[in-house]
This record gives structure tokens, sequence and C-alpha cells, in this order.
């Protein structure tokens, strides 16, 4: 229905958690290398449960890798802090791709800056910088979901 797409993300149980979000919403998940452990590493395993195996995962050698082999163009949507325009204003559609950065540096500047109309950002007290990648990635392939329930429930 949708596809997650995580650039070098460095903590897997992140990495685990999103893949059973992925799972239970029937996602795929595109994970883009370098990432900051072993993709079968137990962590990943443990925080995706039973789930990892049932998972839809590609793995791309590099960004580049994951665009030769993605057509990219209005359909989809960069996660960052680095925009005002909220999620929730943003237009799903079944196929979209969803991007978020890694935890330590967030989608690389180039990309953000390529496809600055997509950008998007959750809404977020002054105290705090960011949210945990995988409540993160729940709250907006949720939001998506929302936008698009009546083909969500066909699929399930």
């Amino acid at each position: 229905m949708f596809n997650l797409v995580l650039v070098n993300p460095q903590i897997p149980n992140n990495t685990g958690a999103i893949g059973r979000l992925c799972v239970n919403s029937d996602t795929v998940l595109h994970i883009i290398k370098p990432i900051g452990f072993d993709i079968d590493e137990k962590a990943v395993r443990r925080a995706g449960l039973d789930y990892w195996e049932k998972l839809d995962k590609r793995v791309y050698d590099d960004i580049d890798d994951f665009f030769e082999k993605n057509d990219i163009s209005q359909n989809a949507h960069f996660a960052t802090t680095k925009t005002d325009r909220p999620y929730f204003e943003a237009e799903f559609k079944e196929g979209d791709y969803i991007f978020f950065g890694s935890e330590t540096a967030g989608i690389p500047e180039d990309l953000l800056n390529r496809y600055k109309s997509k950008n998007i950002t959750i809404p977020m007290g002054k105290k705090g910088r960011s949210l945990n990648l995988a409540i993160s990635a729940g709250i907006v392939l949720y939001e998506a979901i929302k936008q698009n329930f009546n083909s969500f429930k066909e699929h399930m």
C-alpha cells in the first residue's frame, strides 16, 4: 500500500519496530545503506518479533541505487525537522514513498533540497528536538493510511 524508506538507519531496535509496523500495515520497507548494524542482527529481529520474516524488505547499496530502482517524482514525502509544513497537510496516495533519515543525521540536505515542496514535519514543543524514528514513522504512516482508509481496508 505504501513504501517506507529508511536512509542510513543507525539503531537496530528502531528498524525492527518499523519492520513490524510495515508488516501490520502492508507497507514495503526500503533500507538504504550504509546502516549502523547488521540487518540480521538479533536486536532487529527481537524488535520485529516474529514479523521480520514476513516483511517485504528491500535493501539498497546507497541512495543512487535506490533511485535507479524506484521511480520517484511527486509520489514521495520527506520527514524532517527542517520544514514548517506539518505531515497532516500532505496529500498521501496509495504507493507513495515516505522517507525518514538516520537517527543521528536525518535525511541528507541535498535530498531535502531536491524535493523541498515534499518535505513534511511532525509538530513538536520547544523543549525537544526530535522524536524517536519508529514513533515518527508510525505517526506519519498512519496519517497516510487514514487518508486512504477505504483502499487500506481492501488490502487487509
